[in-house]
């Protein structure tokens, strides 16, 4: 099990003195915690009224009917062994083997099974349990850590195979009912029940990028939910579940259950995962902003980095961008999420206030690092 450390830490719209740190990026040191079998969300609600015969399946009909399409995922990976002697001694270069375990949701009929990128991150053998206690070992197809989006393949029968119709996660409103499924603490196929508490959020990617638009969500979700389906009322994938908001912690001091949780988008999920299984490489564009982490009207710089688009377009900081391509963009995740819409190469132009004086800037995006740039 691997825990990235945002307490808030994956996740999103980390703020640190007062800044996001972005392009589209985004830092964090408040306290939230995810895990290589997740990090996500929250103490078990009770049964939402509108999960009813006349509104919607119930939790049973949607466990029923997509359970065979949520996969028990066990990986293997090398770590340095810190009790071991750095100069060696013991012939195994200091390392040991370590082992996660998170959940995927079964993707097409070809054997494509998607999860999160950080319960596959560094793997050297993945192990894929379906609900019938059938095993088959899994490969790798390719992850994207800007997203925490992960694509696995594995050569099992079709009768094994049976995928989950995706949603779409941008007609999520708050207050409608969902579902988990995942492995919390190796209990496989534990399913869960709440509501998206909110929409819109910004989590935190585990290259410190910025993933915009992730679901709220009350239902409780444990170490080993990552990567598991949040699923609607109709039992479609809703989003991807990824990490949780915090206090708590287990004795292993991985986080636990308090009620906020989050889900990559549906949306986002499907779109990158397809661009992987095509064998695109996942590229994101880039803009070389800090952005304050608040701001009225718009998307304030803090910084501009040297070196970037920002700073060859003429950028500055304490600018505040209130539109890109004619498009009114009024708040830092807004920014975030309309940038990633476009392709490494393209060209924008940014309505820009600068001095209380509007301007259009051309801006040549570019290719994001990476890892988030340090400093500012």
């Amino acid at each position: 099990m691997k825990t990235f450390s945002r307490w808030m830490p994956i996740i999103g719209g980390a703020v640190a003195g007062g800044i996001i740190a972005l392009v589209v990026a985004s830092s964090s040191n408040s306290s939230q915690t995810v895990t290589r079998t997740v990090t996500t969300a929250a103490q078990q609600a009770a049964l939402p009224a509108s999960f009813s015969k006349s509104s919607g399946m119930t939790v049973n009909q949607i466990y029923k009917s997509t359970s065979p399409g949520v996969v028990d995922i066990v990986v293997t990976s090398q770590s340095q062994n810190p009790s071991l002697n750095f100069f060696g001694g013991n012939g195994n270069g200091g390392t040991q083997k370590t082992q996660g375990e998170g959940a995927g949701v079964v993707y097409n009929s070809k054997g494509d099974i998607l999860t999160d990128e950080h319960v596959v991150s560094g793997a050297t053998s993945v192990k894929v349990n379906f609900r019938d206690g059938k095993s088959y070992p899994a490969t790798v197809v390719g992850t994207d850590p800007s997203t925490d989006v992960g694509v696995i393949h594995v050569n099992a029968p079709s009768s094994e195979l049976h995928p989950i119709p995706f949603a779409n996660s941008d007609s999520a409103q708050v207050g409608d009912p969902v579902v988990a499924i995942g492995s919390p603490f190796s209990l496989p196929e534990t399913t869960t029940t709440g509501i998206v508490s909110q929409t819109g959020r910004s989590i935190t990617a585990p290259n410190n990028y910025t993933i915009p638009n992730a679901i709220q969500t009350d239902a409780a979700i444990n170490p080993g939910n990552s990567g598991g389906p949040l699923l609607d009322a109709s039992g479609h994938v809703l989003g991807l579940n990824d990490q949780i908001e915090t206090n708590n912690s287990t004795a292993q001091g991985q986080g636990s259950s308090s009620g906020v949780g989050f889900a990559i988008p549906s949306n986002t999920v499907a779109s990158i995962a397809g661009r992987i299984i095509s064998g695109e490489s996942i590229k994101h564009a880039y803009v070389g902003v800090l952005l304050a982490s608040t701001s009225a009207g718009g998307a304030e710089i803090a910084q501009v980095q040297p070196g970037t688009p920002a700073a060859s377009a003429g950028l500055k900081a304490h600018d505040l961008i209130t539109a890109i391509n004619g498009k009114a963009i009024t708040s830092t995740d807004q920014f975030i999420a309309t940038v990633d819409n476009y392709a490494p190469g393209q060209t924008v132009t940014m309505t820009v206030s600068r001095g209380g004086q509007s301007q259009q800037i051309t801006v040549h995006l570019g290719t994001r690092p990476a890892a988030k740039l340090s400093g500012g």
